[in-house]
């Protein structure tokens, strides 16, 4: 993929408008439809870090998802939408956070079907989570497909909940006759991925020596470029109303490791914490932490380890044979993600290996000539 063939193909065409675009999946999907020669619209908050779009060929509109006013004026003009935004969290949080993870996530995505559907924008595709897709309640590891229904009797993150509303607001709207298909994503791990992502911020520390055990589990973990690839097949060979799974390969954690062992040099902690270990200690920190410092970074909260532990697996034979899908290498986007943080100076280990050329040459880091422009500027919450 190279982003720096940004002109559109026809720079009369309607944009396409993609929400969450400076976070880890939205700034690789705005990447490849530029390498695409797709005109592209971006929606904005001045208050978030938007280091993703600096330099990128995009027309900006200024708002918040959960303003439907600000939605409009994004969506207006545009033909198809990609809706990535959504806050995500494993944390429980306090009451204020929760209903923040509702509002972005449930509300910000009413919002901008809507919209789309109010200025005939055409086709939405909404980004989905893993974690409300349904499971096997005698055996998670069970691979799940697209038919098991999200459970909510047992103990649930508020995200996940949020995650199963969204679905529910994708099919409220196509019972109205809207045009939406929900794209499931999984753990993503890859380049461009400038906040960054909890894996990437993972790596980032395991190289620089802050991870000094680990826990037990696995769970599915996609290429950033096949869920980018996965949106790209939904806009334009999916049904209307569906949803579709996009996994790259099933990985342990320890598996997880031995690939930042392999393109890092730095050797992978000895230690290894019982799931049911870690999940006690985590429940106490958690618990202070979520309530009264929820913006706190936590990497193995009580939602997160409860994932691990339950090992799943995810079914993508609708996807590959719907819409021609094709999982490619995590191995492969291991080494791209290095290859971003190490030209980012976020590895500061000098003992850290250089990444390999194959991987640098896959992976795009910001421009400095391509214009920017501002076209409208909504109201933000």
């Amino acid at each position: 993929m190279n982003s720096r063939v940004s002109t559109p193909s026809d720079p009369s065409a309607p944009p396409v408008l993609v929400t969450g675009s400076a976070g880890h999946v939205g700034a690789n999907l705005v990447r490849r439809l530029l390498a695409d020669g797709t005109r592209v619209r971006v929606l904005l908050r001045h208050e978030d870090n938007n280091e993703g779009l600096e330099g990128l060929g995009v027309e900006r509109s200024f708002g918040d998802i959960r303003d439907l006013n600000a939605t409009r004026q994004a969506v207006e003009g545009c033909q198809g939408v990609y809706h990535v935004a959504a806050k995500i969290s494993t944390i429980d949080g306090n009451h204020a956070y929760r209903r923040e993870v509702y509002e972005c996530n449930v509300i910000g995505t009413r919002n901008v079907l809507q919209a789309a559907r109010e200025s005939e924008a055409g086709r939405v595709v909404v980004t989905g989570s893993f974690s409300a897709v349904g499971y096997d309640l005698d055996d998670p590891s069970t691979p799940s497909d697209e038919t098991m229904q999200f459970y909510p009797m047992e103990r649930t993150m508020p995200y996940e909940r949020s995650k199963a509303l969204v679905e529910h607001e994708c099919w409220r709207a196509a019972a109205m006759g809207q045009d939406v298909i929900v794209a499931t994503c999984c753990a993503v791990i890859g380049g461009s991925d400038y906040f960054p992502s909890r894996l990437g911020r993972t790596l980032c520390d395991y190289t620089n020596g802050k991870l000094r055990a680990y826990v037990d589990g696995g769970f599915e973990f996609v290429a950033a470029r096949d869920i980018v690839e996965g949106h790209l097949l939904c806009m334009h060979r999916g049904r209307s109303g569906e949803k579709y799974i996009f996994s790259s390969e099933y990985k342990t954690i320890s598996e997880i490791l031995d690939l930042f062992e392999e393109v890092s040099g730095v050797s992978r902690p000895a230690r290894r914490i019982p799931t049911h270990m870690m999940l006690a200690f985590s429940e106490v920190a958690s618990y202070y932490l979520s309530r009264f410092h929820p913006s706190f970074p936590q990497r193995f909260t009580p939602g997160a380890i409860r994932l691990l532990k339950m090992c799943r697996h995810a079914d993508t034979g609708k996807a590959q044979r719907e819409l021609g899908y094709q999982p490619t290498s995590i191995r492969a986007a291991v080494h791209e993600a290095y290859a971003f943080h190490y030209h980012r100076s976020a590895i500061a280990n000098p003992l850290a290996k250089r990444p390999c050329e194959d991987a640098m040459r896959h992976v795009d880091f910001p421009m400095t000539d391509q214009d920017t422009m501002v076209i409208s500027e909504g109201g933000s919450m």
